[in-house]
């Protein structure tokens, strides 16, 4: 890699280090002091704040390449069935709202945060996962009048499907942010979560290998792969 394009430049330790930092916080949930003692034990020393560092400057940087490396992968894929659904979180008190799409492979596409849940949110967010990720063959959503409504100006209202236990899958890809949330003691500032969601959502999407699908050997082994292509990120 060209030096002048190396984002580990003016950083002293060295890159698996910190790409196992911004894991380990960012993967499991574990807090900024939790992580330090962990790294004490195997003999690395760093600061709470450094990990709070790292995240902050390298994640989103790892969730872009695992998102740009997906994306190319799947354009060739038509069949695409995407999960809909909004939940609740508290900043400072006030009510705001997560936006997520989620694919039929429980991979979640986009995560978008909004002060509202009108018709020019949800228009905003299909508009973001629509460029991002091209266009679904069916569009799963529970009873919001707003899915409809800003589906209707996209020209894409046809392909919404609506069911009792049809949107499980986007349920489900809620709780890893609902458990992370409450290591962090709730978030601070709209833009903290948007950033926090998105680098979260391609880390899970990366390290999620079905294992209640598949046999142990194919999950040692889709692990094992996974995390071979994690040191190789920004190399």
């Amino acid at each position: 890699m060209n030096k002048a394009k190396n984002p580990f430049r003016y950083f002293h330790s060295s890159p698996e280090v910190i790409r196992m930092v911004v894991m380990l916080y960012v993967r499991f949930p574990l807090s900024l002091r939790n992580v330090e003692d962990l790294l004490a034990e195997r003999g690395i020393d760093i600061c709470h704040e450094t990990v709070r560092l790292w995240w902050n400057r390298f994640g989103p940087l790892f969730a872009a390449d695992i998102r740009r490396q997906r994306i190319s992968r799947m354009k060739g894929y038509t069949q695409w069935r995407w999960h809909v659904d909004e939940c609740f979180v508290k900043i400072n008190g006030e009510t705001h709202y997560l936006w997520r799409a989620v694919d039929h492979e429980g991979e979640i596409l986009e995560s978008y945060v909004t002060k509202k849940r009108d018709k020019s949110a949800a228009l905003a967010f299909f508009k973001k996962a629509l460029k991002r990720h091209g266009g679904p063959v069916e569009i799963v959503t529970d009873g919001l009048k707003s899915y409809p409504a800003a589906m209707r100006e996209l020209g894409i209202e046809d392909r919404r499907i609506m069911g009792r236990w049809e949107n499980n899958r986007v349920e489900n890809a809620h709780l890893p942010l609902r458990r992370r949330e409450r290591v962090m003691q709730r978030f601070r500032l709209m833009k903290s979560l948007q950033k926090f969601a998105s680098v979260h959502a391609n880390v899970h999407n990366h390290f999620n290998s079905e294992r209640h699908l598949v046999d142990r050997e194919t999950y040692k082994a889709r692990r094992s792969a996974a995390l071979a292509e994690w040191q190789t990120l920004m190399a």
